[in-house]
């Protein structure tokens, strides 16, 4: 069957974007095609506001339409704990939670040697020089636990030491609802090594 050229730009763009198959991508194209027409105009109006509005914040280096952005301008969060992150997904995750009340740094990425990634393609120097410029009393390195993540909370972890402020990792194990003989060795072995007092 031959697909309408315009069909097939949309499939072919949804694509490119990352988790979405080919399945997906003509699954979003078929139903945008026959959504309510506001559905397709918001969708490319807020495409399109995506690029034009968004900045990165030049404090925290999160994605913002002001800048500095809303946390880095809140006089009521903690300003002497910064939560290192990987993305500005993370930034969402942690906040939405409501667990944290600090600041944040976005590296936006983490350092992968196979992927041509290394430090200085992430924001470590922004991090660094904000350390060296602020009352930071405790960083928590708050990196994804997989051998990337591991490896870029090392390397800021070695680069940061020099400045004697305390530095935390966040905790990992096993996740609330899991069962253990489900679970990697290696996540049993860091939830007991970072086992409480009950």
């Amino acid at each position: 069957m031959k697909v309408p050229k315009s069909v097939a730009n949309l499939i072919e763009a949804f694509e490119q974007l990352p988790g979405i198959g080919p399945k997906t991508a003509a699954r979003l194209t078929y139903y945008l095609l026959h959504a309510p027409e506001g559905i397709a105009q918001m969708l490319s109006i807020a495409a399109g506001e995506l690029k034009a509005k968004t900045k990165i914040c030049n404090i925290c280096q999160n994605i913002t339409e002001i800048d500095p952005c809303e946390i880095c301008s809140d006089s009521g969060r903690d300003q002497t704990t910064i939560c290192v992150v990987e993305d500005p997904l993370d930034v969402w995750a942690i906040d939405k939670s409501a667990s944290f009340g600090g600041l944040y740094h976005v590296l936006h990425g983490v350092i992968a040697p196979l992927d041509n990634i290394g430090p200085e393609d992430l924001r470590i120097k922004e991090l660094i020089s904000r350390l060296q410029s602020n009352k930071i009393q405790e960083i928590i390195l708050a990196t994804n636990p997989s051998m990337e993540g591991e490896a870029t909370a090392m390397y800021i972890q070695r680069l940061i030491k020099p400045l004697d402020l305390k530095i935390t990792r966040i905790a990992r194990g096993i996740p609330i609802g899991a069962e253990l003989e489900y679970a990697d060795e290696v996540t049993i072995r860091r939830a007991l090594e970072g086992r409480k007092e009950y």
